[in-house]
This record gives C-alpha cells, structure tokens and sequence, in this order.
C-alpha cells in the first residue's frame, strides 16, 4: 500500500484497524524460565498441568472432632473417647476405631478411620471424652484429597497472565518455576526538529520531549522493554538510518510525530520504502494521523505527535498488540455507561474519547463530567482525568443527565 493510497482513503474505524493489527501479529517464539517471584505479570508458554493433588490429602475445614459417622446415634447422645489430637502439620498417627474420635483443627490431615468431622461447638466435652447430640452427615467439613485438582487437570492454561492467586496456586503445586513468553522488546523514537531533550535548554520554537516519557511509562505498564532511541530530525536519511537499526534490534517499533502530510513529515513515506504500510489515518479523535505496517520482522506503529493522541493510541491499539505479541488473549478495555453532568454535542465522522472525572453519587450512581478543553496537545487534562468518555462516530449530541460510555482509565 503506498502513501499516496493510505492518504485518499476513507479513514479506518477504530475496531477494524485493531482487527488488522491483530490479525498480523503472532507471539513471540521466544520462552525463558523464570523463579515464581520473578513470574508476576508474564504471560505462560506452555499449560500448567497439576502434577499432584489439591488438597493433597483429605483434611479439616474447621476445628473439632473426627469421628465415624456410623458412631452417632440417629437421637439422644453418643459418647466418644478422645484418643488424641491431629494439628495441621502434625498429624494423628492412628487409626479411629468404633467408639472413638481424634481432636482435630483446620488443614489437619483426617485420622485413619475417620469419615467425617463434627465442629467443637456442636459437641460437649465429659473428661477424657465428647458427647454428640444427635446424628452427624458422612463427609461434612471435609475437603477430600483432589477435589480441588486432581492429578493430570489443566491448572493453569497457555496464555494466561499470572497474578498473585496464579503464583500461590503455582506454589501449593509445588511449582518453583514457571515457562513464560519473553518480554516484547519496543524502540521508541520521537521526529521533529522542535524537539529536545529535558534539562536541556530551549531556543525559539522549540519544546521538550514528552511523548517518550509517556510511551516509556506505557510501556513499563505493560511489562514490555522499552528501549529508547532519542530524537530524529525531521530528515528522510536519518530517519530511514534510525528506523532500521530500530528494527534489527525490536519487536515492535514505535515512533511519535511526522505523521501528517506536511512537507516536514516523513514517516509513512520512509515506511513505504523499507516496509509495508498496513494502513495510515484511522476515524478517531484525537489520533487521527495514526499508521501500522511493518518493517521486516517488526511491527511498525506510527503514533501522532500529539501527547494525548499519543495516550489514547497506545491504549486502544498497541497494548492489544503488546498483549498478543506476548502471548496474551488481548482484552477489551473496561467500559460501563454513566450519566453525563453537561451536554455533549454531536461528533462528526469520528469515534471520539473526552477526558473527564466520574464520580460516584451518594445512591451509588455514577457521573462522568467532560473538560471544557479537550485539545490533543492538552496534558494537563490527562493529568487530571480518570475516564475517558468514549463516543461513537457520527453521534448525535448529548443531553445533561443522559448515559454516555465512560473507559476507566489505570485499569
């Protein structure tokens, strides 16, 4: 696909642009293991099978007596005789035969003989014994051994991005480490001549790089390694120079400005000479002058120079393809509907995102209230927004009070 083609097009809606980007990208071959405590976050290469049981012996879920069920009269009282104590590490070392019962508390392993437990508030003790008071269930307040997992069960799928609850189920397995998919590597770089770095100082029409530091944020977030390229001027040549030593050393890489048609944009043209353009301008504001393509073996992602463009572009559409490219199902950002504090006009031709503040009322409602100033370069508004309101192209507006699509944002 060339420039020229990709800037006559109709603009490409959000949902089909993710969809091509999707469609081309493939996990990492790459695997490494690592200890569990090293494993939070990664996503798994292969699926965890349980190679022993959970629990791994039947066990106690409260404290009190493990008896025979067939020992407890169907009425009036039944004595029992203690014969000892099992602790949780520690268990009895008997058997329980007829008349007889074993003091036990939670996570305790079920003497020999037992085949249920009666907690210690349902029972009364008389010296060297207990007393029941009527007839007791086969099996309550047991947890039998497997009957969580059993030997050979899927534990944990390919796939799947471990949090706290998979490492400790990971640990109860007896697992120390674990096989994940290797870390998406990402080269950032920004274009522009106006640009310098932070802590230098700034001439006439200059200003500081700030998309790096944002994209570096983004992607630390999302456990991908970012390495950074600095600046290109806005020169064909170099640009060129720095987009292929971006790629022989990349996964992914991720460029910021230069994606307009002005005569001082060159990025979607130097792509078309040493890669492939999937698609360039995508119906979404801000974020229009987005492009996607690839250059060997490397996605390309094309971002606008615009800071929140830059935000919302990264998070509807590289952090689904980081997800994938990771091994991860990519997941479709939360979003739940809210009521709108103001108005809202209509959008025309794009799919629109507004920074706002919800809040929740005091009956539990929410409320979403958009900024008066919503411009692209505006990152003050960034700062200070918790949601984005998402709005459908060609939407007509918006009455106060009325339910609008709000996407958290930090989640």
């Amino acid at each position: 696909m060339s420039r020229n083609d990709c800037a006559t097009g109709a603009l490409l809606p959000l949902d089909a642009a993710l969809q091509r980007i999707l469609a081309d990208v493939t996990p990492l071959p790459r695997q490494e293991r690592l200890p569990l405590k090293a494993a939070l976050g990664r996503v798994l290469f292969q699926p965890v099978i349980a190679g022993m049981p959970l629990p791994p012996f039947a066990n106690s879920a409260m404290d009190g007596y493990a008896l025979r069920a067939a020992d407890a009269a169907a009425a009036g009282i039944t004595p029992l005789e203690v014969i000892g104590t099992s602790w949780a590490g520690s268990p009895f070392p008997g058997r329980i035969a007829p008349g007889q019962c074993v003091r036990i508390f939670t996570g305790a392993m079920l003497p020999e003989g037992a085949d249920t437990i009666v907690i210690q508030e349902a029972v009364s003790t008389s010296g060297s014994g207990i007393q029941l008071h009527g007839p007791v269930q086969p099996r309550q307040h047991i947890r039998l051994a497997g009957e969580e997992l059993a030997v050979g069960a899927p534990a944990l799928a390919q796939g799947k991005r471990l949090g706290p609850a998979d490492l400790a189920l990971l640990a109860s397995l007896g697992q120390a480490e674990v096989t994940v998919y290797a870390k998406p590597r990402v080269a950032v770089l920004s274009t522009g001549d106006e640009l310098r770095a932070v802590g230098t100082p700034l001439a006439a029409g200059q200003i500081y790089d700030s998309n790096r530091y944002a994209l570096h944020g983004l992607l630390s977030e999302c456990g991908a390694v970012a390495l950074d390229l600095g600046t290109v001027a806005d020169d064909a040549q170099a640009l060129k120079a720095a987009l292929l030593e971006a790629a022989a050393m990349a996964d992914i890489v991720l460029t910021s400005g230069g994606m307009s048609v002005g005569e001082a944009d060159f990025v979607t043209g130097v792509l078309a000479q040493i890669g492939r353009i999937n698609f360039w301008n995508i119906a979404v504001k801000p974020g229009k002058p987005m492009a996607y393509g690839r250059i060997g073996q490397s996605c390309f992602f094309g971002l606008p120079g615009n800071p929140v463009a830059v935000l919302v572009s990264f998070r509807q559409l590289v952090r689904p393809a980081l997800d994938q490219l990771e091994g991860a199902t990519p997941q479709a950002p939360l979003r739940f509907s809210a009521r709108c504090r103001l108005a809202l006009p209509k959008t025309k031709g794009r799919q629109e995102f507004l920074r706002g503040l919800m809040q929740r009322d005091d009956d539990g409602q929410w409320w979403v209230e958009a900024f008066s100033a919503q411009g692209s370069h505006l990152l003050t508004g960034m700062s200070r927004a918790n949601c984005l309101i998402v709005r459908p192209a060609d939407c007509p507006g918006v009455a106060a009070g009325a339910r609008v699509e709000v996407e958290p944002l930090g989640t």
